[in-house]
């Protein structure tokens, strides 16, 4: 199971989501994880609709357990955890989920998106 994580900006786009996640350049994932408060967004919903992509909701608590390869010192104040993007891919992959790509970051710096593979979901 390859699941995208995927921090960002209450004004990213459909377009930021979308180069965040080209940005990878990884194999299509089975799923999107984005933290709970975030699910409803708009852009989020639209993006994952268009996809037909399964979402995956991470709470703030398991957010903040996930030790972070990258670390944004703002994200870690406000979220308990370095990069939203890899957390979410992590909590949602899985005990045994790995990170196959860092946070890249859209051209707008809107939103970041992160993949792990895991055995859940």
């Amino acid at each position: 199971m390859i699941v995208a994580g995927f921090g960002f900006r209450g004004a990213a786009t459909v377009a930021s989501l979308r180069d965040a996640l080209a940005q990878t350049d990884g194999p299509q994932p089975d799923a999107y994880a984005v933290p709970d408060d975030k699910a409803r967004t708009p852009a989020f919903v639209a993006f994952a609709a268009e996809t037909r992509t399964k979402v995956v909701p991470v709470t703030a608590r398991a957010l903040q357990s996930v030790q972070t390869p990258t670390q944004a010192e703002r994200v870690l104040e406000k979220r308990g955890t370095g990069s939203v993007a890899e957390a979410c891919a992590l909590v949602a992959a899985g005990s045994k989920a790995a990170l196959l790509t860092t946070r890249h970051i859209s051209h707008d710096r809107m939103a970041t998106c992160a993949l792990a593979i895991g055995d859940s979901t």
